[in-house]
């Protein structure tokens, strides 16, 4: 059976460019492993480090004659994209299942499931899921017939009604599931840029989900324990889950000897959750001799943990060179409000205030989220004041963005602040909710003032006679990405407070053809 897995084109944001680099979307070899472990014959098709635009794409469709064809979505923003990409594949292979999945996918699955151009959805985890779908298509059955109620973790439409399975349970030991399919891959189209994550990057994981729920984020949704009470209503439990050290070392081999890759990206939630893998792994991977440089999400309370227990150390000499850390906001509060109350009492400045002092040639990342619903013009000069004293090499500021799958949306949809059709805004560049006290122009005006207070000459200067090739590389490519916007601005003659999301997102020049 032919089986096709698709990351469509799409508008980019800015801050993963054409002139950059592209980042290997995990999923995709990780779901293709699985169809290939299965027997099955497997495309994937990367359209954008490929170039492959959507003219291009239809007769790359319609050529392959699948039977099966899976694209996921995570981010609201690219939704008309992904819907576009499903109408192009029915006309492209009329006769084949169509397969979404994602965190969008998931957390609206009850809105998508009878769309005509969808036939299932998996429903959080995929790759157990997506096995169970092949299956079943290869033996002849089909959402419409009926009778894929036996399958756990999917929804689809019956008779114009959603119908939603029973959750599906989560994979205990990621170990079990097969290397990903890294060939299928255009392994030497992604990482290419001469400043970022370079050289050679690529993106790999070893945990899944996040041992928190913070109210503003939707990653760890997708990865979480699904429990459906006695009226069937679901409910969310995080969970985080690792591979062993053992396994991970045979990845990041692979990575490192046979596609040449030295810059990692971890798109783990939460990278540094198990000090006992934190420690082994590093450990590791000294023994190895590989010479690495990471980027990692980490959270600041294991940070400061991990340095009490006299193990950071060796994950920077191991090849930690970049970490990013959800600040969010000055106020405890706040902090508290947005259920992310275990970084109250100044933990962020602490795990901050640790790299600055013992590893300065980490380059630190920060982000900020501006927009609560009791922001102010004072609460806003508290963030900048917090970024101040912080001192990071990059502090970025958001406006807090309503996910699908968060309290937060569900709020602003209740409430009527949003609706369903208003995802081409969510960028988390371009404000879509008001506060109690200000608007969102009015946000909007004061993120260019608050960004333009710390990307300036000076800044540029400092990054620029750092001692640290990965620091000055990570400056000069911040730097020319924003000097790129800024003057996208001016040529465009558009209003530069005006942070509309088709203003941020760039149409690269292949992608319609």
């Amino acid at each position: 059976m032919r089986v096709m897995l698709i990351q469509p084109p799409r508008r980019y944001w800015p801050y993963t460019s054409e002139g950059d680099n592209f980042l290997l979307q995990q999923a995709l070899p990780a779901l293709a492993a699985v169809a290939i472990q299965e027997g099955h014959e497997v495309e994937v098709l990367d359209c954008m480090p490929e170039h492959v635009g959507w003219k291009s794409l239809y007769d790359r469709v319609r050529d392959f004659k699948p039977h099966v064809i899976g694209c996921g979505e995570n981010h609201a923003l690219y939704t008309k994209e992904a819907l576009r990409f499903f109408r192009l594949a029915r006309e492209a292979a009329p006769e084949a299942v169509t397969v979404a999945g994602g965190g969008h996918f998931t957390n609206l699955s009850e809105r998508y499931a009878c769309h005509p151009d969808i036939d299932v959805i998996c429903v959080g985890e995929g790759e157990l899921t997506f096995a169970e779908i092949l299956n079943h298509v290869d033996g002849g059955r089909h959402p419409n017939d009926g009778d894929w109620d036996d399958i756990d973790g999917i929804a689809f439409g019956r008779d114009g009604v959603a119908v939603r399975t029973k959750p599906a349970r989560l994979i205990k030991h990621l170990d079990d599931l097969p290397i990903p399919a890294y060939d299928r891959m255009p392994m030497h189209l992604y990482g290419t840029s001469r400043y970022l994550f370079s050289p050679g990057g690529s993106t790999l994981h070893h945990s899944r989900g996040c041992v928190s729920k913070c109210s503003f984020c939707a990653w760890w949704t997708t990865m979480a324990d699904r429990r459906e009470d006695a009226d069937g209503n679901i409910r969310l439990v995080p969970r985080w889950r690792s591979k062993s050290v053992d396994r991970m070392m045979e990845e990041v081999e692979l990575l490192y000897y046979k596609y040449g890759k030295r810059s990692y990206v971890w798109v783990d939630e939460s990278w540094n959750i198990d000090p006992k893998f934190n420690i082994g792994f590093s450990e590791k991977m000294l023994e190895s001799g590989m010479k690495t440089k990471w980027m990692t999400f980490m959270r600041a309370d294991c940070i400061v943990r991990d340095h009490e227990k006299g193990i950071l150390e060796a994950q920077v000499r191991a090849g930690l060179a970049h970490i990013l850390i959800g600040v969010e906001r000055a106020e405890d509060d706040n902090l508290t409000e947005l259920d992310k109350r275990f970084y109250t009492g100044g933990v962020a400045e602490r795990a901050i205030a640790i790299f600055k002092e013992n590893y300065p040639e980490v380059f630190i990342q920060a982000t900020f989220i501006v927009g609560v619903k009791n922001e102010t013009q004072d609460t806003l000069a508290r963030q900048v004041e917090l970024a101040q004293r912080l001192d990071v090499d990059f502090p970025a500021f958001h406006p807090i963005t309503p996910v699908p799958g968060t309290p937060i949306f569900d709020d602003a949809l209740r409430n009527g602040h949003i609706t369903m059709d208003d995802f081409d805004d969510f960028d988390w560049l371009s404000p879509v909710l008001d506060t109690d006290y200000m608007t969102r122009h009015e946000i909007g005006e004061e993120l260019y003032r608050m960004n333009k207070k710390f990307v300036n000459p000076k800044w540029i200067f400092k990054g620029l006679t750092s001692k640290v090739d990965y620091k000055r590389d990570m400056y000069i490519w911040f730097a020319k990405v924003s000097a790129m916007m800024a003057a996208g601005t001016i040529k465009q003659k558009l209003n530069p407070f005006d942070v509309g999301h088709y203003q941020s997102l760039v149409k690269p020049h292949w992608y319609d053809g």
